[in-house]
């Protein structure tokens, strides 16, 4: 019987140096419930996985994960390398690269992060977890947190003076409606209008707002396709402004739980990238990578893949060894 060498493998490089910072709302996302670091951890994979995975289960969550900069710090692998062992650590059940949406100040945008644990986890636990990050959530800064600000000392005591009362809000301020129709002058000088022609156009402009569009959507509207010549400033934008009025629309109903969760993730194929929902990429690989995949490096689509609890730790060290020997 072969006899496990845990520390065959080149030590990864110290946690204490510094690591390259992944942009806010990607890099790694460490998963719950891991286990305490120990010596064996990551015994049973080959030689360059356990020293890959030793390195990223070093990196705090929000570290850069992608192949460039793991290659980088790691000089002893080249990009490939990389790649095909981030492919065994995916197929073990160590990590999944997820695209997941999250919404900041208003505006939703899709980022990419590599879900870690120390734990190999099955299919099904895996699922389950990134079934319960797929709600959108705003996204916060990544970085060490911030020092608690200390209190400042109570200024001395000194007679009190006269204060006067708050100002009170100011009514006369502008309007959105306003303010956008002030803009259209310095966007586009042949329609400059001046203070008595924003007002008096103030409240067709404010009616467009009242059907969900923006400023940036009425100044553009305004200003698209001008012809040469505008006699008249205000009565051209009178015109737009009553021609060109965008329809109301119903309110959308709220989407489900299940139809939110399906568009807020998706998990990527650690072969090609593909994205996909999490139940059809199992042990992080897509249908087509799957099949054409190298004989040992797990079920193909023919075959049905065998439950957690029944699968075979030995069979799935020899996979990975032959996943290594693949360039």
């Amino acid at each position: 019987m072969a006899t496990q060498h845990p520390n065959a493998a080149p030590c990864a490089p110290a946690a204490s140096r510094p690591y390259r910072q992944a942009r806010t709302g990607y890099g790694k996302r460490s998963v719950p419930d891991q286990p305490v670091p120990q010596p064996t951890d990551f015994a049973l994979l080959p030689e360059r996985e356990r020293y890959v995975a030793g390195y990223v289960d070093h990196l705090p969550d929000g570290a850069a994960m992608d192949i460039k900069s793991l290659a980088k710090d790691l000089p002893l692998y080249g990009q490939m390398a990389i790649g095909t062992a981030l492919r065994t650590l995916a197929v073990a059940g160590h990590l999944r690269h997820v695209r997941c949406r999250v919404e900041s100040l208003g505006q939703s945008r899709w980022v990419t992060r590599t879900y870690w644990s120390r734990r190999a986890r099955d299919n099904e636990w895996l699922s389950e977890h990134l079934a319960g990050e797929a709600p959108v959530v705003p996204d916060a800064p990544v970085g060490p947190p911030t020092a608690t600000p200390q209190e400042t000392p109570a200024a001395p005591a000194v007679p009190q003076q006269r204060a006067s009362a708050d100002p009170a809000p100011d009514s006369t301020a502008p309007s959105p409606a306003y303010l956008a129709l002030a803009r259209i002058g310095r966007l586009e000088p042949r329609l400059a209008l001046s203070a008595g022609d924003c007002a008096a156009l103030e409240r067709l402009a404010a009616e467009w707002f009242t059907r969900g569009v923006d400023a940036d959507y009425l100044v553009q509207a305004l200003t698209s396709g001008l012809p040469s010549l505008i006699g008249s400033p205000v009565g051209f934008v009178r015109r737009r402004l009553t021609d060109k009025i965008p329809p109301r629309l119903p309110a959308a109903p709220a989407p489900g739980p299940a139809a939110r969760n399906v568009r807020a993730l998706l998990v990527e194929c650690a072969e090609c990238g593909r994205p996909g929902p999490a139940e059809a990429l199992p042990d992080g690989l897509c249908r087509p990578c799957r099949a054409t995949a190298p004989a040992g490096t797990g079920p193909t689509v023919e075959t049905a893949p065998e439950p957690p609890a029944g699968r075979d730790v030995k069979a799935l060290v020899g996979s990975m060894r032959n996943l290594m020997r693949t360039p």
